[in-house]
């Protein structure tokens, strides 16, 4: 019997990436999307013809007052699609970047990158408890922000750092259960992620692969299939860690 994933953010970006290589992993995947519902639907098709079963749920990680009902969504798919009460791995991998300078941070951007990053994370694994299988796993994406600065991230940052610490928190309190939790910390990946900036910016690009030791800027296949490794029987020892994947960035 295959294990499951769910993958919040699946429809583009790291999160597609993520699903894919469980894929391969022969990994089953629920993804979840917020508003491109075909998108995800052809993330689904994509996963599928590798060999897996797959789903996707609509969710909006900003709003924590859908999450029991997500959850019950959850519970019903699983029964239907699956024949199973639970799933085994949860990848909270959803959010989005606002770049602004701490002294132009507004309260509403704040707030946004809040609700979606650390109280969305939060909340959600909370109401998720009651599906994650005993002996599963969970791996929250934070970012490689939070060892390094680069100007416009304040905000953004300060919330991954509190996921990291909420990672150990959630590694501690669910250890009883044989649940092990990590934080995963890309750095600057070329994705639509922030309007695209690392992938569309030439000059930032070149700036970002001069700062790593690698000499390049990260592109999805160098996060989706690390995530896959660190769910695999073979890294079931890791657990409530920070593992950096950023090519050498500012070391």
């Amino acid at each position: 019997m295959n294990k499951i994933a769910l993958v919040t953010g699946g429809s583009r970006g790291l999160g597609k990436n993520t699903v894919l290589a469980l894929a391969k992993q022969g990994v089953d995947v629920v993804l979840t999307y917020n508003s491109k519902h075909a998108e995800a639907e052809a993330v689904v098709a994509e996963a599928k013809a590798l060999g897996v079963n797959a789903a996707a749920l609509q969710l909006d990680v900003g709003n924590s007052r859908g999450f029991a009902v997500f959850a019950e969504q959850l519970r019903t798919l699983l029964s239907s699609q699956w024949q199973r009460e639970s799933f085994d791995f949860l990848i909270n991998n959803a959010g989005i970047g606002i770049h602004a300078s701490f002294a132009d941070t507004t309260e509403e951007q704040f707030d946004l990158l809040m609700n979606i990053h650390l109280k969305g994370t939060f909340f959600l694994t909370q109401a998720l408890l009651p599906l994650i299988k005993n002996g599963g796993r969970i791996v929250n994406i934070s970012t490689g922000l939070t060892r390094f600065t680069y100007p416009g991230y304040a905000a953004y940052a300060s919330m991954k750092g509190a996921i990291e610490v909420l990672s150990r928190y959630m590694a501690k309190e669910l250890g009883a259960r044989g649940i092990a939790v990590n934080a995963v910390a890309p750095g600057a990946i070329e994705t639509d992620f922030g309007g695209g900036r690392v992938r569309d910016n030439e000059e930032l690009n070149q700036q970002i692969s001069a700062m790593t030791a690698l000499g390049r800027a990260g592109v999805p296949d160098d996060i989706g299939p690390m995530i896959a490794s660190l769910l695999s029987e073979h890294n079931r020892w890791i657990n409530a860690q920070r593992i950096e994947v950023s090519g050498g960035m500012m070391v």
